[in-house]
């Protein structure tokens, strides 16, 4: 079949047919340009009866093959089909029950052969599932986890921790044979607050961090962090059972009264703001009725904020003095010795004391800036939404990641976790998933020994969640961005599954070290893919737009080459098949 090499261009080398046959059967072939001290190794692109284009994709040398060429074929030198044996270096070992080799799916060059890939190679780095909508990308995502936990029966991967956030509740069932299996177990979260069949998705409230709560009431000023963080340590204090949490509270009152009292604003309005605070937001030791002692006879607060004829406060120096005196502790001097669980609704009551330590009642500015933080969480504390944040017991956040991946009375190991988040919106979603994960990483960098717990989180429709943000904006960081960059090697692991690369955070796609593309139609999207590798060719672009539902191209770290995957179906599928017109309009 293969003449004499008739040209050469760049990375491609033209050959004679020598059959004469334009025989297509054998494009994506690969052949090899045998060398006295390695082989070279190309990919037939296109032929027709004269000639056979070929372009040079790698090198065999020592039984390894190396991706790229250095040096190119002798002018003299006949290609050949590969061998099997050569052939393997390639697509992947072929004892895919080896627990180290992953399983994707079947070659649809070389019949009978299956690519795989080291499992380390694939997940212990970031990766990305992309493709357009029907293209096969749900049911590639399940096969591909079915394929770990069903494929050998002797190795099991019992420590295993992956968390599916599921947009649809497509996966909802597709892993429950898992359960069958000696030493593996599905769980199931849900959204749906009545008619769930698995446990509810919450997080306690008390293990919000300032970060998480910014997310959670959409902070988007940088300002608003300190007013979140005194609430969050008001909340512990507040709700502490230590009698050193009311010296505490005592000295936010006495600052906030003295505040008022110095804003040089008329008698009537700083008696009216100090008597709306004391009314409020008191204790037993310090109320409008506390009595303040002098000379002769004692007087309440309240009564030393009478105004006399002329509209002064007559008392003024000498509530300034009382409130002095309690306002003279420091934050630092107060040191709890336990901590309390809290609700959102404590979390609620110390934001307005944090407010008032901030000055919301003598700034206008700052209360504008800091009360909508106060609105959103009124919001939530209103409606249905509390729910998720309701928790029986207290946990520290280590001890809540570890039962969040066990799973019945026995308190065994949960290897995969669905997280269906298709009853509550797409806003609310972003945060509850935003928190999570940064849960999940907080927790393996915690750990003494780095990555002895990997937690690998799995984003359905990830562009809903990973975009440029106002995050960095407020917090300093992007989740996800912070992840793909540093996570790595704490054994914290993304997989991005998304229809549209182009709207997910280009920090985040560039740090992911392999993909599985199926089909996709959009030229930014297709322009994007064309950039994330130097082996993603234009031909290779050409497939990509042509794939097959199920068929995908898999590159990166973990593969030698860019290769095609033919997927073959999950079971039990997905909910994720295309609509059937026929079958519901004629029914």
């Amino acid at each position: 079949m293969f003449g004499k090499i008739l040209s050469l261009v760049g990375n491609k080398i033209f050959v004679e047919n020598a059959s004469g046959v334009a025989d297509t059967n054998y494009i994506g072939y690969h052949i090899v340009f045998a060398e006295q001290e390695h082989k070279i190794v190309g990919e037939i692109v296109s032929l027709d009866s004269k000639q056979i284009e070929i372009l040079l994709i790698g090198e065999i040398s020592g039984g390894v093959f190396s991706n790229g060429v250095l040096k190119k074929p002798g002018i003299n030198t006949i290609p050949r089909i590969i061998y099997k044996s050569e052939l393997e270096l390639i697509l992947g070992s072929q004892n895919y029950l080896d627990k180290k080799n992953l399983l994707f799916g079947a070659s649809p060059i070389y019949k009978d052969y299956v690519v795989t890939s080291d499992i380390s190679g694939f997940f212990a780095n970031h990766f990305a599932i992309l493709g357009n909508s029907g293209a096969g990308k749900s049911c590639g995502v399940a096969r591909i986890l079915q394929n770990v936990f069903y494929t050998s029966t002797n190795d099991i991967p019992a420590s295993a921790h992956v968390c599916l956030f599921d947009v649809y509740g497509e996966y909802y069932n597709t892993f429950e044979e898992m359960n069958n299996f000696p030493n593996l177990h599905f769980k199931k979260y849900t959204t749906q607050l009545e008619f769930g069949n698995a446990d509810l998705l919450t997080i306690p409230a008390y293990l919000l961090g300032v970060d998480d709560l910014a997310i959670l009431l959409g902070a988007t000023d940088p300002g608003q962090i300190p007013v979140l963080q005194k609430a969050i340590d008001l909340a512990k204090i507040f709700t502490s059972q230590d009698p050193k949490a009311e010296d505490y509270k005592n000295n936010i009152i006495a600052n906030c009264i003295l505040e008022i009292l110095s804003s040089g604003k008329t008698s009537s309005i700083i008696r009216d703001q100090i008597i709306s605070v004391l009314t409020s937001y008191n204790t037993p030791t310090l109320n409008l009725d506390t009595l303040i002692h002098q000379p002769g006879y004692d007087r309440t607060v309240r009564q030393c904020l009478n105004i006399d004829d002329q509209g002064k406060l007559n008392a003024i120096n000498l509530v300034v003095d009382f409130f002095q005196a309690y306002a003279k502790l420091k934050i630092e001097q107060i040191k709890l010795e336990t901590e309390n669980p809290y609700t959102l609704k404590d979390l609620y009551y110390a934001l307005e004391f944090a407010l008032i330590n901030e000055g919301s009642l003598v700034s206008e500015a700052v209360f504008e800036r800091s009360n909508i933080l106060k609105s959103r969480l009124a919001t939530i504390i209103n409606s249905d939404k509390i729910h998720y944040f309701e928790f029986t017991e207290y946990l520290s956040r280590n001890d809540f990641v570890e039962q969040f991946f066990l799973t019945g009375p026995n308190g065994d190991t949960c290897q995969l976790i669905d997280v269906n988040l298709s009853f509550i919106d797409d806003k609310f979603a972003k945060s509850l998933v935003k928190i999570f994960t940064k849960l999940f990483f907080d927790y393996t960098t915690s750990l003494e020994n780095r990555g002895t717990y990997p937690i690998h989180v799995l984003l359905e429709e990830a562009h809903r969640y990973v975009q440029n943000d106002t995050d960095l904006h407020v917090l300093g960081y992007n989740i996800f961005d912070r992840i793909t960059k540093e996570g790595r090697k704490y054994g914290m692991i993304l997989g991005f599954i998304t229809q549209r690369p182009n709207e997910l955070s280009k920090t985040a796609l560039s740090q992911c070290s392999n993909f599985v593309v199926f089909r996709l139609f959009y030229p930014d999207d297709l322009e994007i893919v064309k950039g994330i590798s130097s082996n993603v060719t234009d031909d290779t672009i050409e497939k990509i737009k042509t794939l097959h539902p199920g068929m995908g191209l898999v590159f990166g770290t973990a593969f030698k080459i860019p290769l095609l995957v033919k997927f073959s179906l999950p079971n039990p599928l997905p909910v994720s098949t295309s609509l059937q017109i026929d079958n519901v309009w004629y029914q």
